[in-house]
């Protein structure tokens, strides 16, 4: 059970995780690399809208115009976060449902093992979906920030949201693996737990009752040994 509860608590926390870098402006933040550069006021972008921040007091954000407006990492990074919280939902609610301390299914160990293996498979899943924007993201802003061709003021780092992202999809990973894992240990239990079956041709057991067990007798004289 404690195997089962910590597999929950960090799918429980990827859970939140995914919602917090879904609504995150911070995917994108503004590179201090030039001389001129304002360095009081910075800007966010995020998947659904862009913030300017001036020096720690005041912040402004606003909601993107049009789809079709943004980069193709930012399009699919929204489809494929939206994807990600509702298998991770779907998977917490799986997982409590298989809990061996719920009683959502009674008291069959089988069937509650295979539902934490389907929510680890799926809080796998979730991580791997989650994973993909992230990792696509960082990638183009590397790739930008390196690149000469791109002027100094459309250069971006890496922002909050990513390094929670990235931290996210760890937390999912591992709450599914710890999962699985739970399925297969509950298996070897009730392997080795089934009763020891008799073994054919064994002499049936003593019983309390009945007296000595009498000698078969010789239908033999002992005169026809000679």
């Amino acid at each position: 059970m404690a195997l089962q509860l910590v597999g929950l608590v960090l799918g429980g926390i990827g859970l939140i995780g995914t919602c917090a870098v879904t609504g995150m402006p911070q995917w994108r933040v503004t590179a201090f690399i030039d001389n001129n550069i304002v360095v009081f006021e910075a800007q966010w972008e995020g998947l659904w809208m862009n913030c300017v921040r001036q020096a720690n007091i005041r912040m402004q954000c606003k909601v993107y115009d049009s789809l079709l407006a943004l980069t193709p990492d930012l399009q699919a990074g929204r489809a494929l976060m939206c994807v990600g919280i509702c298998l991770t939902f779907l998977a917490f609610i799986i997982a409590v449902i298989g809990m061996k301390c719920t009683v959502c299914v009674g008291d069959n160990t089988r069937a509650k093992g295979i539902i934490l293996l389907v929510a680890g498979i799926t809080f796998i899943l979730s991580a791997i979906v989650v994973l993909i924007p992230v990792s696509w993201t960082g990638n183009q802003i590397i790739r930008d920030f390196y690149n000469p061709l791109v002027l100094p003021s459309q250069k971006r780092e890496l922002g909050d949201a990513l390094y929670i992202g990235w931290t996210t999809a760890l937390l999912l990973f591992v709450g599914g693996l710890i999962l699985c894992c739970s399925f297969w240990i509950g298996e070897k239990k009730v392997r080795y737990s089934l009763p020891p079956k008799l073994v054919t041709g064994a002499p049936p057991p003593k019983s309390a009752t009945s007296g000595p067990l009498r000698q078969p007798s010789s239908l033999y004289s002992k005169s026809q040994y000679v």
